[in-house]
């Protein structure tokens, strides 16, 4: 039926239509999907139309059924449907990770190199297919444990980026920086600025350049997608809608080109500050995180600063971020990675590892005065918890369970009014010295939800099965002061190693127990 059709006259007409309904010229005005949808219907219409015109004998013998009216039938049909598609509101926003995927567009990157169509993220394991200019460095062929990647741009007012980088060496030990990597990208089309740029990173970073933990990249303009003309979403205006989608291109060629060079990967703003040390405690957290699933674990709560990632995510992320460029800016976009990466809640960690130190923002040097306040610049001892099962007899407040007391991330515990004899319990999964304790109840919005009355314990001589294990023996260290105890040189205190740890409440109180955080910090593991 096909062979007999192909010398229709019509269908030099369906093709001519087909074109006109797809990218890019359909790509700037931003109604892919819809342009796509009209063209199938129209396929569909004009083959219905064609298989009974070969069919039914009566057409033949109808002489007023010509070509010529066939053609202005179909030209009259083309016009309906694009008529339609005009007054179709293309302002919607996505709702949901599932219709998120549902409404997934066939996005270009570059109309004759990068096709994809979005169906599965898994699918999209692979690196992008661009060519990156090396202004300065190369990569080591040594995987490192962390790629720290910035993007910048020029700015109207300020420029931040060689603090940035300054912070980044400073803040980190020598044995921190065997362990790093850092990629910058200069992401703007002024070719003048990234030469003066260049200039200046390789002349104060010289050293760092050449021991291979630097490198600085940029791509070309003719790799980035359409930037003018693009959706309007949240009424955003048309200069703004293309800062933050070149942002999101920005961001996606970058985590393209460090998927490879290290186990871990931390996305930083060219205007931040970092803590000292960050490298260990980045370590450390990733450590206590170990037999758990995360996506996304969060250093800072501002904007693309601090979010850490498997480094085997990135092709997947950065092509996330292709396909949805002009939807909405990157850290909106990143919530619905995680989510559909099946992490729904976020993980973040307190104090914040990076600080946002810049006053005007790249987007036109407006004031950003925007601040992280629980950051801390001075390097700071994260606990270490050991593996530890936990449990309690108090009443539990829906999912406020004792596991999140002693977890890193800003989570608690919350049990309904304590009696008497009511406990916290720590078991340890092996002995262990500890060299001090730190327990915090009590929030700032529930400040009254403290230990008003207990004592902190340590156990030894564990009996019972690995379910049902504590200690026959306990020794108090002290009282609850404030809500709060703290305890330093534990090691001297207690000779024994320890095996478990207990919060105990020494008398009734009609307020609610939030046990904030218990933090332990250890100076070795003693054999069983």
């Amino acid at each position: 039926m096909l062979t007999a059709l192909r010398r229709e006259p019509i269908i030099s007409l369906l093709c001519e239509a087909q074109a006109s309904l797809t990218p890019p010229a359909c790509r700037r005005h931003g109604r892919i999907e819809l342009n796509q949808l009209f063209s199938l219907c129209l396929v569909t219409l004009l083959y219905t139309f064609l298989h009974m015109r070969h069919n039914l004998k009566y057409f033949d013998k109808m002489r007023f059924l010509r070509k010529r009216s066939a053609v202005s039938f179909l030209g009259v049909l083309v016009i309906c449907l694009l008529f339609m598609n005009l007054y179709i509101e293309d302002g919607y926003v996505l709702e949901g990770d599932k219709q998120l995927i549902r409404e997934t567009a066939t996005h270009q990157l570059n109309p004759e190199r990068y096709v994809h169509t979005f169906k599965d993220l898994s699918n999209f394991s692979g690196s992008i297919n661009i060519s990156y200019r090396y202004l300065a460095g190369t990569p080591l062929p040594r995987k490192r444990y962390l790629t720290i990647g910035l993007s910048s741009v020029k700015r109207k007012k300020g420029n931040y980026l060689l603090e940035t980088i300054k912070s980044i060496f400073e803040q980190s030990s020598y044995e921190e920086l065997k362990e790093i990597a850092v990629v910058v990208q200069l992401a703007d089309f002024d070719s003048a600025w990234c030469e003066g740029m260049v200039q200046d990173i390789s002349q104060k970073f010289a050293h760092h350049i050449i021991a291979g933990r630097l490198i600085v990249i940029h791509v070309p303009e003719e790799y980035y997608p359409v930037l003018d003309g693009l959706k309007r979403n949240y009424n955003d205006p048309e200069d703004r809608v293309k800062f933050r989608s070149k942002q999101n291109v920005d961001y996606a060629f970058l985590l393209n080109f460090c998927a490879n060079l290290s186990d871990y990967y931390v996305m930083l703003e060219d205007d931040v500050r970092c803590s000292k040390n960050f490298l260990t405690t980045v370590k450390k957290v990733i450590t206590s995180r170990e037999g758990s699933y995360w996506v996304t674990l969060e250093f800072s709560k501002l904007g693309y600063i601090g979010k850490l990632y498997h480094s085997h995510d990135l092709p997947r992320l950065a092509h996330f971020l292709l396909m949805f460029y002009q939807e909405m800016p990157c850290d909106w976009l990143l919530i619905h990675f995680r989510g559909l990466l099946a992490q729904k809640e976020v993980i973040r960690f307190k104090p914040s590892l990076f600080q946002h130190m810049g006053y005007y923002s790249s987007y036109k040097g407006a004031e950003n005065k925007l601040k992280d306040d629980d950051f801390e610049e001075e390097s700071f001892d994260i606990p270490d918890n050991p593996p530890a099962n936990l449990h309690t007899n108090m009443n539990v407040f829906e999912n406020y369970e004792a596991s999140k007391a002693y977890s890193s991330i800003d989570e608690y515990f919350w049990g309904k009014a304590p009696s008497t004899g009511d406990f916290y319990g720590i078991v340890f999964e092996k002995p262990i010295k500890i060299t001090k304790i730190k327990v915090v109840t009590g929030t700032e919005d529930r400040q009254n939800d403290i230990l008003h009355h207990g004592a902190l314990e340590v156990g030894e001589k564990i009996i019972g099965s690995k379910k049902g294990r504590q200690c026959t023996t306990y020794l108090r260290l002290g009282e609850f002061k404030n809500g709060n105890f703290e305890m330093t040189d534990v090691e001297h205190k207690v000779l024994f190693s320890i095996n478990c740890m207990r919060i105990l409440v020494t008398k009734s109180q009609k307020e609610w127990l939030i046990i904030r955080s218990i933090s332990i910090w250890t100076s070795q593991t003693s054999n069983q």
